[in-house]
């Protein structure tokens, strides 16, 4: 007489032991760097489509009135302004950056394959875009506070 257990599979040892399987870490959008690459992207996209709304408005206000316009310009030479143009050009580069390596991941044909080791290249250049930028904004932004023009 057969077993009535033939046929079907024993219960895995763990399953006894309430042990959850492991769960699968990588995935493309789950708090690795492809899910911070799309957060940091959109996030620098809005900054620099307000920054683009801003600009065009103020930039618009010189066919209303010129003397209006050179009074928002001239709010514009206040150092809090240097920090705002320090954090767009920070985010533009990112944006610019991350842009390319979305590029490659959509039309190479292995870049979905590399778009980790190009999510680190991107940082990587961004930090040194930055550390290019950073010394010569922060001077800026320094002498504005101690009342001095820039050269």
């Amino acid at each position: 007489m057969p077993e009535s257990s033939a046929g079907t599979l024993a219960p895995h040892p763990a399953a006894k032991l309430k042990i959850k399987p492991p769960r699968l870490a990588g995935t493309l959008y789950r708090g690795r760097e492809g899910m911070w690459s799309w957060v940091l992207h959109r996030i620098t996209g809005v900054a620099i489509f307000f920054f683009l709304l801003v600009h065009i408005l103020d930039t618009s206000i010189v066919r209303i009135s010129p003397q209006a316009y050179n009074g928002v310009i001239d709010s514009y030479k206040q150092p809090i302004m240097g920090v705002g143009e320090f954090f767009l050009v920070v985010a533009i580069g990112y944006h610019a950056l991350n842009g390319l390596r979305i590029i490659l991941i959509d039309f190479w044909s292995v870049g979905a394959r590399y778009q980790r080791l190009m999510f680190v290249i991107v940082i990587l250049l961004w930090i040194v875009l930055i550390a290019g930028f950073a010394p010569e904004q922060i001077r800026t932004i320094v002498l504005e506070i101690q009342g001095h023009t820039n050269p």
